[in-house]
């Protein structure tokens, strides 16, 4: 039984609530001047720090929040990486039932790209990449993407990435599903793409794309469950039950109040366990 975060409704659940994007930041990432405008937002829940965030922070926001594990993932960008990869598994290491590595990958050099992919993959035991097109200022259908693309299918393992609207202030324009997300299915129909924080303002896109396109999914991140838009919730509850994956996008919003609300969606045992875990599993091959 959890209890979920407004402390009033018990849910039972069949199975592990899986967090499918979240971060162990470091200090370099959480300092980040990029992230001012989510601080903003958050009202201090993204909160800067002069020190490194020990592992047993983020599991116990899991705790709270009843998640039984977390899809942690690497930041790498222009100017570096934020949060390394081997830092990613340093972190599983303290905690490897409870944290599942996510690596990141410097795009500007394809080929050290995908050979970092294949060694995070390989010796670091990663289930997935991912890669942020707006922080590289591309978009997702730009020739630097390709290979991992063709090396992710090789592996078996998904492509991860932010769709619609970015938080911090660079522009958005490549966050669209359609046509960006939309070509990438076309022309790798066998990779599996899982596109976070839901699509918003073009949620409908997002949903369209993941309806037509049998391996792309969409994930909650950085969204509370009182802010999913209908169409979500809507495709959630209908044919989409087998698409969405439960995010959080921890740190900006820890597990606990992203979950707030979830008995006022309704979605019945079934769904709900769908939701919150097993499409997740079944993805990332947990």
């Amino acid at each position: 039984m959890h209890r979920d975060a407004c402390g009033a409704i018990l849910v039972r659940m069949t199975a592990e609530i899986i967090d499918a994007w979240a971060q162990h930041p470091t200090a370099r990432h959480l300092n980040h001047p990029m992230f001012e405008s989510l601080r903003r937002w958050t009202k201090g829940g993204l909160a800067a720090t002069a020190g490194e965030m020990p592992v047993a922070a983020t599991l116990a926001a899991m705790d709270e929040g009843g998640v039984g594990r977390s899809l942690i993932s690497a930041w790498t960008g222009p100017h570096g990486d934020l949060i390394a990869n081997d830092e990613v598994a340093s972190f599983v290491r303290q905690a490897p039932d409870r944290l599942v590595g996510v690596g990141s990958l410097d795009i500007s050099k394809p080929r050290a790209a995908v050979k970092e992919l294949r060694r995070c993959v390989r010796e670091l035991g990663f289930k997935a990449v991912r890669v942020l097109p707006w922080l590289w200022e591309l978009p997702p259908t730009h020739a630097r993407f390709y290979p991992v693309y063709s090396e992710c299918c090789e592996l078996g393992i998904p492509f991860c990435t932010q769709v619609g609207h970015t938080g911090p202030l660079l522009p958005s324009e490549f966050g669209r599903p359609i046509p960006y997300i939309d070509q990438v299915a076309i022309d790798f129909p066998d990779l599996v793409v899982v596109g976070g924080h839901i699509g918003y303002p073009w949620t409908e896109e997002m949903i369209a794309v993941a309806t037509k396109h049998p391996n792309v999914y969409i994930d909650t991140s950085a969204y509370t469950v009182r802010r999913y838009p209908a169409a979500l919730v809507d495709y959630l509850r209908g044919h989409g039950r087998h698409k969405v994956l439960f995010g959080t996008n921890w740190p900006m919003i820890p597990p606990a109040r992203a979950l707030e609300g979830l008995a006022e969606m309704q979605l019945g045992a079934e769904i709900a366990a769908s939701f919150l875990g097993a499409n997740a599993r079944r993805v990332f091959r947990l």
